[in-house]
Order: C-alpha cells, then structure tokens, then sequence
C-alpha cells in the first residue's frame, strides 16, 4: 500500500496509484480554521488512517511526502513530521519515505513584485 502525505490531506491508495481507500484531511479533524494545517491536526487525521488500514487489514506502507512545489514553497510544512510518528507508533511497518514535491527546472515569477514583500 501506499500512503500519501499531501500539504493538506492524508491519502491512503493502493500501490499502483489508482484507487483511494482513505483520505483525511486536517480540517475533518479541528473545529478551528487555523488548527487545520497545525501538526496536531495532521497526527489526528494519521491515526484515522493507521485505524482504517487496521481494519483493512494493511500492515506496511510506502509512503511519499508532497509539498506544493512549483512557485511555492519546497518544503514539507511541520505536520508532515508529526503525522509520519503518528503511523510509526500506531504499528505501521514504515518501508520507504520518498519526497515527490514536483521541482521546475526553471520556475515562473514568484509573487511579490519587483520590490518584494515590504513590510
């Protein structure tokens, strides 16, 4: 199986990419809008999907890491860290963590002007 951890969304599909057995966001998680990309958000929508793949019947995962790359930013926002734990302590056997943050070889202008962001 593979699991996916989106800038957003936890995403559990088999491993060919096709189907999607789970998916959990942080935002089903929180009541508040600004808890819902927090890492504790994140570690709640992991443990959903550690409980599913239980209930499937899924022992180990591979599991890809996206940020949202392009103009933005290129690095895993902090829930990523915390939900990969969160499987990790739930008994899911971990086989590998790949980054798959799309990378342009030469990005479009980044927003903020000539000047950038003033404060």
């Amino acid at each position: 199986m593979k699991y996916w951890w989106f800038q957003m969304a936890n995403v559990l599909g088999d491993s060919s990419g096709r189907e999607t057995i789970c998916r959990v966001t942080g935002g089903m998680k929180v009541k508040a809008d600004r808890d819902e990309s927090s890492p504790y958000a994140a570690m709640l929508a992991a443990q959903d999907v550690a409980t599913r793949c239980k209930e499937l019947g899924i022992t180990a995962l591979h599991i890809k890491i996206r940020a949202t790359g392009g103009n933005g930013t290129k690095t895993p926002g902090p829930g990523a860290q915390s939900a990969l734990r969160a499987l990790a302590r739930s008994g899911m056997k971990i086989g590998r963590i790949e980054d798959v943050t799309p990378t342009p070889s030469d990005s479009t202008r980044r927003k903020g002007g000539r000047r950038g962001r003033r404060l």
